[in-house]
């Protein structure tokens, strides 16, 4: 359960104007606070560590220690355990991106995102959600075969992980992959969000993925979901 009180970040880019703009437009919102920022990988994960926030916004190309790699820092790290990490990108960051992916990155936003769904994107993010802009999806389905399902040690092929499935976990699933949040999947199928929450689990669980991007990842790549279907 979320601490009561404004959502905590720490706004991580190499270019100083940017994260002050970030750090306007999160500010200005009541339920929002930057409680530290950084220009490199990693001092964002010392100024996380020193911080505990609720959220990272994390530039993913920088200069030395990148954004995958604090990202697979910070969520490596026990201590760092509820800590969710959105990274911001660009058209042009497709291996990054997949690397961001790959080190369970809770989301994805694009940097010309408008203000609007920064917030709403940090909102969604604290209360347990995942979000991968639909631009950028494109990005990341293609890499998916060439690191597995997402597990290093013991990948499962595409197609036998999704038959472990039942239809309602597909369903489950595809609604998630299209952006549905955990409300919004609700109202589609009909049950409780506590249930969509439970069946969101045995998905990750069976088809070996770690984050709701990753499964977006896989349900498109695996073919449950179509490009622009």
């Amino acid at each position: 359960m979320n601490a009561p009180g404004p959502v905590r970040l720490v706004v991580v880019d190499d270019q100083p104007t940017i994260r002050l703009g970030l750090r306007m437009i999160l500010d200005h919102e009541p339920d929002l606070t930057v409680v530290g920022e950084a220009g490199d990988g990693a001092t964002a994960v010392d100024v996380v560590r020193e911080t505990r926030p609720d959220v990272v916004l994390l530039d993913v190309r920088m200069p030395g220690t990148d954004g995958v790699e604090a990202t697979r820092r910070i969520r490596s790290d026990p201590d760092l355990a509820d800590v969710r990490v959105v990274v911001l990108t660009t058209f042009d960051d497709e291996e990054y991106v997949t690397g961001a992916l790959r080190a369970g990155a809770h989301a994805f936003l694009l940097k010309d995102a408008d203000p609007s769904t920064l917030v709403e994107t940090v909102h969604r993010v604290r209360r347990g959600e995942s979000v991968l802009d639909p631009k950028v999806t494109g990005l990341v389905v293609g890499q998916w075969r060439t690191w597995g399902v997402g597990r290093d040690d013991a990948p499962s092929p595409l197609a036998e992980a999704a038959a472990t499935l039942t239809q309602r976990e597909r369903d489950v699933l595809v609604a998630v992959a299209r952006g549905g949040s955990n409300q919004d999947v609700a109202a589609e199928l009909g049950v409780g969000e506590a249930t969509v929450k439970a069946h969101v689990h045995a998905v990750l669980r069976k088809v070996g993925c770690t984050t709701r991007t990753q499964l977006v990842a896989f349900a498109y790549e695996s073919g449950l979901v179509v490009p622009g279907g």
